[in-house]
């Protein structure tokens, strides 16, 4: 990421919404959805713009997991560690998803194929364990759906 171009998107997010700290979400949001992720360079950018601390910028770019601090792999893997889940048999899934991926979870593979994330819920407890592909939701995951996932995200 160009810094440049990040500071450009502030402002231009800046010159519509204008400089109340209640922005700052909305604000992380439009930087992610353009560039795919919020560089830890951006966070005095930001901090100024809305007249916040860094701090404050950083505890909700960390406390957050849907923003992305580094760039996500060309398909993202998202496993559900919620209860229902992982009473399912979702640690297993997960180790087998992390082995036959190759990516640790909370990685992205040193290829830039494929990251592998937690949620935690999708909303389809009784029919765990779950996971969203590239945000298609896929239910009942086994070692056939693992897979049918890994080819997905392979080609």
């Amino acid at each position: 990421m160009k810094l440049d171009e990040a500071k450009a998107l502030v402002e231009e997010w800046l010159r519509s919404n204008g400089r109340a700290r209640n922005g700052l979400l909305p604000l992380l949001h439009h930087l992610q959805d353009a560039i795919g992720y919020i560089d830890d360079a951006m966070v005095a950018e930001i901090a100024s713009a809305l007249n916040l601390s860094r701090a404050d910028v950083h505890g909700v770019l960390t406390f957050y997991h849907d923003y992305r601090r580094k760039p996500a792999g060309r398909h993202v893997v998202k496993l559900c560690r919620a209860e229902s889940c992982q009473a399912r048999g979702g640690a297993a899934i997960e180790a087998a998803a992390a082995e036959l991926l190759g990516v640790a979870m909370g990685e992205t593979r040193h290829d830039g194929q494929v990251s592998l994330e937690a949620v935690y819920c999708l909303g389809l407890c009784a029919i765990g364990p779950n996971a969203l592909v590239d945000g298609r939701p896929i239910a009942r995951i086994d070692t056939a759906a693992l897979d049918r996932i890994a080819a997905d995200v392979a080609a």
